[in-house]
């Protein structure tokens, strides 16, 4: 069974430079999320981060793994003055990578929104002339989400290049996070509450129902977005969303749940939890979900072993693995 993952990471040490000092001003939680006391359930080396070449390749050898689809982190947060330039950079870096081994490796574009205006150009350019297919996107910039007029135009370039915008966690903003997580915790515990155990995927769940509740998928019907960690909490409350929040209030073309049930692919982020597999599987089907590990934050270990274990049909089973991934993304 041919297996594709499509949240696996890199990070480009000059965008991780570049940032670092908005991302620490957006949040407390940063620097620390992204290390073992962030707590995360591997935390990978440098090395193993930039690696887009051997290393990578027999790790994914050694655990199943045929292809990956990778994406840089860290681009949200870079100043205004040097984002495009060091978006470009990576976004050729990633293309190498693809172009080197284009049997195990496809790419999401990374896009300078902190400089919207020059973003629908660098997501053309990243498509059509380098071949990714698609964008992620980490988290808020400035503190707004995709929704804000100003990212309009990314939107309607993305609909129009018919590429699907993988919206990815990040830590909430300070004022959030002194609010929500850190008020009488132990920092240890804060960081790990605000971040990878409850408050990016809350984070990253809200981003999507802003989108929808602006009226960003009125606008653009066929848009396709990408959600991790069993779609970020979203499924969970569909008939909930649905009965506090219909048509008749949100003024909407269409139900929340159907604008989840046709604008969303979700994947699993590598939390291969049976119970969260069955309920989304029952509430979302499995012609959505698309298989990712969150490699190198998590290992690729016992990846394939789950979805080759798991309680689906042999078809639903390919459709996970590879069949959705090569249809929403042309890989």
């Amino acid at each position: 069974m041919k297996l594709i993952t499509i949240e696996e990471h890199t990070l480009d040490t000059a965008v991780a430079q570049a940032s670092a000092g908005r991302a620490a001003e957006v949040s407390p939680h940063f620097g620390t999320a992204y290390s073992p006391a962030g707590g995360l359930p591997y935390s990978p080396t440098a090395e193993e981060l930039e690696d887009l070449d051997q290393g990578r390749i027999a790790d994914m050898d050694a655990h199943g793994i045929d292809m990956q689809v990778l994406s840089n982190l860290t681009t949200q947060f870079l100043p205004a003055d040097v984002a495009p330039e060091l978006v470009r950079a990576v976004n050729d870096r990633l293309a190498g990578a693809c172009r080197r081994h284009p049997d195990r490796f496809a790419a999401f574009a990374s896009l300078p929104t902190s400089a919207p205006e020059q973003a629908p150009a660098e997501l053309k350019r990243a498509v059509e002339e380098l071949g990714h297919v698609g964008t992620l996107i980490h988290g808020r910039t400035n503190d707004e989400f995709l929704s804000a007029e100003r990212f309009d135009p990314i939107l309607r370039a993305a609909a129009e290049l018919r590429v699907p915008i993988y919206l990815h966690p990040a830590p909430p903003t300070r004022g959030t996070s002194a609010v929500n997580y850190e008020a009488g915790l132990d920092p240890v515990v804060a960081t790990r509450f605000a971040t990878a155990g409850w408050g990016w995927h809350n984070e990253s769940g809200i981003h999507f129902l802003h989108l929808v509740l602006s009226g960003a998928l009125d606008r653009y019907p066929d848009l396709q977005f990408i959600l991790g960690h069993w779609g970020e909490m979203v499924p969970w409350f569909l008939d909930r969303l649905d009965e506090a929040l219909p048509q008749r209030a949100t003024g909407l073309d269409r139900t929340i749940g159907d604008y989840v049930r046709q604008n969303v692919y979700y994947t699993p982020s590598g939390m291969f939890t049976t119970p969260h597999l069955r309920f989304c599987t029952d509430v979302l089907g499995t012609d959505r979900m698309i298989y990712s590990v969150d490699y190198p934050f998590v290992g690729n270990e016992g990846a394939r072993s789950f979805l080759e274990n798991c309680d689906l049909s042999a078809d639903a089973k390919l459709d996970i693995a590879h069949r959705n991934a090569e249809r929403l993304l042309g890989v």
